[in-house]
């Protein structure tokens, strides 16, 4: 189990309004700062609630620092320059980290209330419970039908019923049924790229999970199976909370509904995209939108 502490000492936060340059406009990060209310925030229920929380690989801080609430039932995107944090801040919430041996976690993350991170929890279940979309479709080497069921089949469920609603329940939420309902027996990888994209997540939500986090999604793609994942996703919210990492700053204006900007390992600006993207209360977050730098 990874390392825990307490949080980082650092500091208060300061901000800087110069408008000279990136190194000044940042010059004030680095530092945890207190959790700032988010205008239409207050009123959503959380799925997670981030305190402090900064991730360490050895001698290297990735991030630090981090105060946030990842609201439930709603697309939630991370955006920012290459290494700013993003997959890290992402696979922190599923303890994937864990898998990294130099990984430590300091601060606390609780979902739906309960620390993830805390003695005895059940790392298996957490990951049942928040399911990950990796960048690029990991179809298994099974057919359609093994692909989805394969979730199921490890929590021990062997009923063909039951594993054929499920399968047909979760095809259907990833739009995926109508056009693989003749092809279940079928190799997952003879699928479209797109394709593989959708039966991976509808994998992912066989299990039922509460949270579905997404990294990259979209950016091995063409814009044709890019619209229906997204598409995807905006239904999905419906049942599930999301959380996306994106270079894509039209992507994460399209589906989400609050977006965080992080840079160097630090949440610079979190509210809602509309907000974020046309009016942001940072100077570094409108540099960084408007193409300036990253």
């Amino acid at each position: 189990m990874s390392e825990r502490e307490a949080g980082l000492n650092a500091a208060p936060r300061t901000t800087t309004q110069e408008p000279a340059g990136t190194r000044n406009l940042l010059a004030g990060l680095g530092t945890p700062v207190e959790r700032t209310p988010v205008p239409g925030l207050q009123a959503e229920a959380a799925a997670f609630e981030l305190d402090d929380v900064g991730v360490q690989y050895g001698d290297v801080t990735a991030l630090k620092g981090v105060n946030l609430t990842i609201p439930r039932n709603r697309i939630t995107a991370f955006i920012g320059p290459s290494g700013c944090g993003k997959s890290t801040l992402l696979r922190s919430l599923n303890r994937m980290n864990d898998l990294v041996d130099s990984a430590r976690l300091l601060g606390e993350i609780r979902l739906e209330g309960e620390d993830i991170y805390a003695p005895g929890v059940d790392v298996v279940e957490l990951r049942r419970r928040v399911g990950m979309v990796f960048q690029k479709p990991n179809p298994f080497p099974k057919t359609v039908y093994e692909n989805v069921a394969y979730g199921l089949r490890i929590q021990g469920v062997r009923r063909a019923s039951v594993l054929d609603e499920a399968v047909e329940r979760s095809l259907t939420q990833a739009a995926l049924w109508d056009e693989v309902k003749d092809r279940l027996d079928k190799p997952a990888v003879e699928l479209s790229g797109g394709q593989q994209q959708r039966l991976v997540i509808a994998r992912a939500i066989a299990i039922e999970p509460e949270v579905i986090l997404l990294d990259e999604p979209c950016s091995a793609l063409d814009p044709l199976s890019t619209a229906k994942v997204e598409s995807l996703m905006y239904e999905l919210k419906a049942d599930f909370t999301l959380v996306i990492v994106t270079h894509n700053m039209q992507q994460a204006s399209r589906v989400s509904d609050y977006t965080a900007f992080l840079y160097l390992g630090e949440l610079v600006e979190m509210g809602p995209t509309d907000q974020i993207f046309l009016k942001p209360g940072e100077q570094a977050t409108e540099d960084y939108i408007t193409g300036r730098f990253g």
